[in-house]
């Protein structure tokens, strides 16, 4: 990639971002005061393997953890805020702490501690124009196409990132957007880093045709040949899905992913390549989900397929699956079980999560 041409494309779609949301800003002003709702719930999660996998532990793992945020909406302006709190037994990084008595003998102790992020916050501005609705938004904000969380969203995380809920990403990211009709169009342009050295371009089309809904995505870290040595990682998705009745349908997603093979990645500006250089991967699931006469909210089995995925983990099979149940307790609470395998076909790990909803 010419060096030159990268930086003034980067240059130009930072600025222009910028510009409308700054217009946005502008406008949204002058709308009716929008409605704030506080949002919160307490979540609890478990996996366990059921086959033999030389860990001799109650539970593979597990976390507690609350969330608690706020949503600001109108017309032509929505912001959210949303915090996670986990408690210091819950997976949370131990802090050293180095000390010397009087005699010079050091001692070294570590202690957990409490753990806040800020999971989810951004700002979003819509204009309602004569010919559809515009958008620029900016923050840290999710994209997620998995349905039952395995399996799916192949245009976002890594290929090697899998299991229960392990599906959605997270970008830290100014995009625009707009919607007419069936379709709805966005591009966004995430970052690595507080410089925006490193970080990739990335379009999503949706159209929404009656009981069809059909996507399509590029992404690729196109920023990180513009101050480094580096391979570009180009991924294309598409997905579909067709409802022939609530809770019974059909969906699935596929994707191409492949990485350059023109660089000298062993010189001092070179960056690590997402994937290995030259190698490609057409990873591909299918699911189905099934009616259940309304004694669960949703009934979900899904079958995928990635080639050579021994490369991103050892020892695995190239076929995976699982089986995924969600099911409402009142008002406020929610709990999705599901089982499927990991490493192999036959390595069933089994995993919960309990929502409680505060507000």
């Amino acid at each position: 990639m010419n060096q030159n041409f990268a930086k003034l494309a980067t240059a130009a779609a930072i600025t222009t971002s910028l510009f409308v949301s700054n217009i946005f800003a502008q406008e949204t002003s002058k709308a009716e005061d929008p409605a704030f709702k506080l949002t919160g719930n307490v979540q609890a999660q478990a996996i366990k393997a059921v086959y033999d996998n030389d860990a001799d532990n109650t539970l593979d793992n597990s976390f507690l953890r609350a969330n608690v945020g706020g949503k600001y909406v109108s017309d032509n302006f929505e912001a959210v805020i949303n915090l996670r709190i986990f408690s210091p037994v819950f997976g949370n990084k131990n802090v050293t702490d180095v000390t010397t008595d009087e005699k010079g003998k050091v001692k070294v102790t570590k202690t957990a501690q409490d753990k806040i992020s800020a999971d989810t916050y951004y700002a979003k501005y819509i204009w309602n124009l004569a010919f559809g609705n515009f958008s620029a938004q900016f923050g840290r904000f999710r994209t997620d196409w998995s349905v039952a969380g395995n399996f799916g969203t192949y245009v976002d995380p890594h290929l090697s990132k899998r299991g229960f809920l392990a599906r959605d990403y997270q970008h830290d990211a100014i995009a625009v957007g707009f919607d007419k009709g069936i379709s709805s169009f966005s591009l966004l342009l995430g970052t690595y880093d507080n410089k925006f050295d490193t970080g990739y371009l990335r379009a999503e089309e949706t159209l929404k045709l009656g009981d069809a809904k059909i996507s399509a995505a590029y992404r690729g870290n196109v920023l990180d040949p513009v101050q480094h040595t580096a391979e570009v990682t180009h991924r294309f998705a598409g997905r579909a899905s067709y409802y022939f009745l609530k809770n019974l349908g059909v969906y699935g997603e596929v994707a191409y992913i492949y990485t350059g093979d023109d660089e000298n990645l062993s010189v001092d500006n070179a960056i690590k390549p997402e994937y290995a250089q030259g190698t490609e991967y057409v990873p591909f699931f299918v699911g189905i989900e099934i009616p259940t006469a309304g004694f669960l909210n949703s009934f979900y089995a899904e079958l995928e397929y990635i080639s050579n995925r021994d490369e991103l983990q050892a020892d695995a099979d190239e076929i995976a699956w699982t089986v995924s149940l969600i099911k409402k307790i009142g008002k406020r609470s929610k709990i999705q079980l599901s089982a499927y395998s990991e490493k192999e076909v036959s390595d069933v790990a089994i995993a919960a999560r309990f929502t409680a909803t505060v507000q």
